[in-house]
């Protein structure tokens, strides 16, 4: 057999195999139950169930695109367990790898029909002690975590136990075999029981490949006002930064040079007290900075905000694992993104390839005035553009 070739695109690298999957997403997924109308938890009658889980999501998604994905985690040996497992691999996503924790239960959340930034917006964990809690590198198929083009992760499973933040701290370990490392910071506050957090997250995210961060996370877990400029002079290391702004848009920095991902031991342990080095210093050296590339979001008529980090990164790492031009790869992740926004749950289907490939095509100022409701993955292709 030929042979895998690696592929240079800007500063990450892409392993072509054939017996490869593209992406391997970790982390832990959980039963959810959304309101049947709106209101308070304690107003609301009747939930419906549904499967919630930034790794998971981001995995059904690739799956649903035409992506070859896996999702690893732990579950209880519960029917909300089997439910996760038959569901997540209803969407094509390979499940093989998911073990059964006989004495730790699934885990449930519960929250609101509204925006998850609104006042008003409330969330219900029942994730404490969890099967997903316990992952470790001793109990994981690492090997299964290592088989794919990319490996996707989350600063949510670092939030969840030591295991867990020492299972992610191995997999962002350099080494000959490591896949090409996505990191979504997704800072919870409500899953941090100390003040270790923020920290912990710039640590993952120094060592990850490409990262995807959103200037309200910034703001809340390290006190970044200044805008993507001012992230990525906090963020040199990745060979990508994705900085989500909302409504605005997104901005995809790049490098020339690849980082230098720190050696075992170069850096000390964030859990045990330790101070990162600095941008600059022998273990991160700054590289240096192609041009920027930022891409306006979509105009959508919102059904429902949740999923929508999810589903950018999901079509992002798809461009990506295409090799489309970094421009490409933002605008796909605003069209994958407006399909989550347009739909209710944390996922939905996601727009036909090509249908998604003519609207990345598009000018400036068609992509600009472009305008997506409810349904309109499922519309033929020249039913999609709405002008003003």
């Amino acid at each position: 057999m030929e042979p895998a070739r690696p592929r240079q695109r800007g500063a990450t690298t892409i392993v072509n195999a054939p017996d490869v999957l593209d992406v391997v997403a970790l982390g832990e997924s959980m039963v959810t139950f959304l309101p049947t109308r709106p209101g308070r938890l304690a107003d609301v009658p009747s939930f419906d169930r549904a499967i919630g889980g930034a790794e998971s999501n981001v995995a059904c998604m690739l799956a649903a695109s035409g992506h070859s994905a896996r999702w690893v985690s732990r579950v209880g040996a519960d029917g909300f367990g089997d439910h996760l497992i038959e569901a997540i691999g209803e969407y094509g996503v390979d499940v093989s790898a998911v073990r059964r924790d006989p004495e730790r239960p699934t885990g449930v959340y519960f929250r609101t029909a509204g925006d998850r930034a609104g006042d008003g917006h409330e969330v219900a964990y029942y994730r404490t002690g969890s099967a997903a809690s316990a992952m470790a590198a001793e109990n994981m198929d690492l090997e299964a975590v290592r088989a794919g083009r990319v490996l996707h992760l989350s600063g949510i499973t670092a939030a969840l136990s030591d295991e867990c933040f020492s299972l992610l701290w191995q997999l962002t370990a350099p080494r000959p075999d490591r896949p090409l490392v996505s990191f979504d910071v997704n800072f919870r506050p409500g899953l941090w029981h100390d003040a270790d957090g923020p920290r912990v997250l710039l640590d993952l995210a120094r060592r990850a490949d490409i990262v995807f961060v959103g200037t309200d996370e910034a703001r809340a877990a390290w006190d970044i006002t200044g805008g993507p400029e001012e992230i990525r002079e906090l963020l040199p290391e990745p060979g990508v930064l994705v900085v989500k702004e909302g409504a605005r848009g997104a901005t995809a920095f790049e490098t020339v040079v690849p980082r230098a991902v720190v050696p075992p031991g170069a850096a000390p342990d964030p859990k045990k007290g330790g101070t990162p080095s600095a941008p600059g210093s022998a273990t991160h050296p700054r590289p240096t900075p192609t041009p920027v590339t930022f891409v306006p979001a979509l105009t959508v008529t919102p059904v429902a905000a949740v999923g929508a980090g999810d589903a950018f990164a999901a079509g992002f790492l798809s461009a990506t694992l295409r090799e489309l031009p970094v421009r490409d790869r933002l605008r796909h992740g605003h069209l994958m993104a407006a399909a989550t926004l347009t739909a209710p749950g944390d996922l939905a289907a996601p727009p036909a390839r090509d249908t998604a490939d003519r609207l990345a095509a598009l000018d400036d100022n068609a992509w600009e005035t472009l305008r997506l409701g409810p349904g309109w993955t499922t519309q033929q292709a020249d039913e999609e553009v709405r002008t003003p």
